[in-house]
């Protein structure tokens, strides 16, 4: 399949997924003649064109390619996966109108945009681990970021007594909630995992270009462990817990996107 058809189909099954999604939330109702699995089907079809294109994107005949646009384009991919998941689980389908839409910017940008940082041919396993765990934690907390942002926008309508048909399709605060704390969970499993690896394998954590990354990093490990040990010593939730993770995750994404960025778009 040529990579620009590919494209096109996953652009066409992630509108097509979000339309029907809104349609349902136009209703007021979830119950319209398509069923939910029928529309997740098409989430997880318009996944698997953006696979193929980030396939052929990234690995080349020589090196791995994850310059910035191709990084942005890979996360929206691994945050896409790990939402409809959570939506097959949890009901949560309303969340893919964030999601998708996102996912759809950051192929518009890797069409157009290219930026380059390869990964040396014969990298260590050790390395690979390392960029692979990074990409995971950074996409299931991405995912609780959103999560912490619905469920802001569901705290503020329901207290102010006017449920819309948006927060009428969201499941009940308290699931949304051990939603969070569950991306937030894996998520900082995965992050400590990834920063074990790097400071474990790798020389070069500290260097003068990533010094800036691996600070804002473990900074934003200390933020999620303090939130977790919140909610199970203290029991925090509401906007505490939201306000904790958005702090992380900002920091998180000021060391990832933020360094990227200014390396290999601004500086290259």
């Amino acid at each position: 399949m040529n990579n620009l058809i590919a494209t096109y189909a996953a652009f066409a099954l992630y509108f097509t997924c979000t339309a029907l999604i809104i349609l349902k939330i136009r209703q007021h109702a979830w119950t319209t003649s398509i069923p939910s699995s029928a529309i997740l089907f098409l989430g997880f079809l318009g996944l698997a064109a953006h696979s193929y294109v980030l396939y052929n994107g990234i690995l080349g005949p020589q090196s791995v390619n994850l310059g910035f646009y191709n990084a942005l384009s890979l996360i929206s991919a691994f945050i896409v996966l790990f939402t409809l998941a959570t939506a097959c689980r949890y009901g949560t389908e309303s969340l893919i109108v964030f999601i998708l839409p996102a996912a759809m910017l950051a192929m518009i940008l890797d069409m157009n945009f290219s930026s380059s940082h390869l990964l040396a041919p014969g990298s260590s396993d050790a390395l690979i681990f390392h960029v692979v765990s990074s990409l995971i934690a950074y996409s299931i907390l991405a995912l609780a970021a959103v999560i912490a942002i619905v469920l802001s926008i569901q705290n503020r309508f329901l207290h102010n007594h006017q449920p819309s048909g948006f927060v009428r399709i969201l499941p009940p605060l308290k699931t949304m909630e051990t939603l969070l704390f569950e991306a937030l969970t894996v998520g900082f499993i995965c992050l400590s995992i990834s920063l074990a690896s790097g400071l474990l394998f790798l020389e070069n954590m500290f260097a003068q270009q990533l010094a800036h990354k691996t600070i804002l990093s473990i900074f934003a490990w200390f933020v999620f462990l303090i939130l977790l040990l919140g909610r199970w010593v203290l029991g925090w939730r509401g906007r505490v817990a939201i306000r904790w993770t958005l702090s992380g995750f900002f920091s998180l994404m000021l060391a990832y996107f933020g360094s990227k960025f200014v390396l290999e778009v601004i500086l290259s």
